[in-house]
C-alpha cells in the first residue's frame, strides 16, 4: 500500500447548517489531518482512510460564535480536541463516484457515516508530481453527536438546525 498526503493549500473541509430557518452558516476547520493509504487512487476501493480534525479551529468567521462552538455548549474542544473519521469500507458507485462509509466520532460518540465521493480526475503538478482530486459529501445530525445545544425563536423555530452538511475538497498527492 502506498500513502499518500493532502495538500493542505489545495483542500478543505468545509460545513453548513440552517440559521434561524432562513439562511445558512458556512464555516470550516482550518486544522486537520489524513493518514490515507492505497495501492491505486483512481480506484478508491483500494483505500484506507482516517481523519483527525482541530475542533479549535472551527472558523465561521465570527470570533463570537466560533468562541460558542468551541465551548461545551457544542463542540467542548478544551475536553475533546479531536474529530476523526476512520473508512470502514468503499463501494463503486459508477466510474466516479464512490460510497465511503467509517466511524465518525464526535465528542465521546461514534456514529457510522457514509461520504457521496467524487473522484475528480488525476494531473501532474509544474514539479512533475501526479495529484488527485476528490469531492466528499454528507450530512449528519448533529444531536446525534450530542450536539443539541439550541434556543427558541419568538417567531417559531429554533435558532441552529439539526442537519449539517459537511463537505470535504481534497487534493492528494504521493507522500
Amino acid at each position: 500500500m502506498a500513502k499518500w498526503n493532502i495538500d493542505l493549500a489545495h483542500s478543505a473541509i468545509n460545513f453548513q447548517v440552517k440559521h434561524m430557518m432562513v439562511s445558512k452558516v458556512k464555516g470550516v476547520f482550518d486544522s486537520y489531518s489524513a493518514d490515507i493509504e492505497a495501492e491505486d487512487l483512481t480506484d478508491l476501493t483500494t483505500a484506507n482512510i482516517q481523519f483527525g480534525i482541530n475542533t479549535a479551529s472551527i472558523n465561521t468567521r465570527n470570533e463570537d460564535r466560533d468562541n460558542h462552538l468551541k465551548s461545551g455548549d457544542f463542540f467542548d474542544a478544551d475536553s475533546y480536541p479531536t474529530i476523526t473519521f476512520k473508512s470502514t469500507s468503499i463501494t463503486k458507485k459508477s466510474d466516479d463516484a464512490y460510497a465511503v462509509t467509517g466511524d465518525l466520532t464526535i465528542k465521546d460518540v461514534t456514529k457510522s457515516v457514509t461520504f457521496d465521493t467524487e473522484f475528480n480526475g488525476k494531473g501532474t503538478n509544474p514539479w512533475g508530481q501526479d495529484v488527485y482530486g476528490f469531492e466528499a459529501e454528507t450530512s449528519i445530525n448533529r444531536e446525534e453527536f450530542g450536539l443539541t445545544w439550541n434556543a427558541a425563536l419568538e417567531t417559531g423555530g429554533v435558532l441552529v438546525g439539526k442537519d449539517i452538511k459537511v463537505i470535504v475538497e481534497l487534493e492528494v498527492n504521493p507522500a
